[in-house]
């Protein structure tokens, strides 16, 4: 059984574990820990199975805009529904903290992700020309309104 949790200092290196293994341009330990230092916008989850983690997700809270900044499952644990359970869990953390739209940016060539997120009701909503800079790819932005 696989538990989400706040993610704390402690996690970071097993999160780079996950962020290394899923991103062609990963970021670095000291932006993680960043992040969780001096961001008071930031907050940031993990998905947890038999003490080790294969997930996690950033989400910053500004007013009542939450906006995600990152998610990602382990490749050994995709296609097990964990992405959903975190992103469901995400997107009630920000209900809870009084959000009332979320956005994000996903790869246009990331069809599998796009079809994950419109299941939550989120929607097309504008292209970020350029936006990846790995190999320049668009990223397309999804939004939903929360309730």
């Amino acid at each position: 059984m696989a538990t989400i949790r706040r993610m704390t200092k402690n996690d970071v290196k097993a999160v780079m574990d996950v962020e290394k293994a899923s991103f062609a341009v990963p970021w670095s330990k000291e932006t993680f820990e960043k992040e969780m230092e001096d961001n008071p916008y930031a907050h940031y989850y993990v998905v947890e199975k038999e003490d080790a983690i294969i997930g996690y997700c950033g989400l910053w809270l500004i007013i009542d805009e939450a906006h995600v900044t990152n998610i990602a499952i382990h490749p050994d644990h995709r296609g097990n529904k964990y992405g959903e359970r975190l992103f469901r869990h995400t997107c009630k953390e920000a209900i809870e903290h009084g959000a009332i739209q979320l956005s994000l940016e996903v790869r246009v060539s990331n069809t599998a992700a796009q079809h994950m997120y419109r299941k939550f009701g989120m929607v097309p909503g504008g292209i970020r020309k350029r936006y990846y800079s790995d190999n320049g790819e668009d990223a397309l932005v999804m939004w939903v309104g929360l309730k």
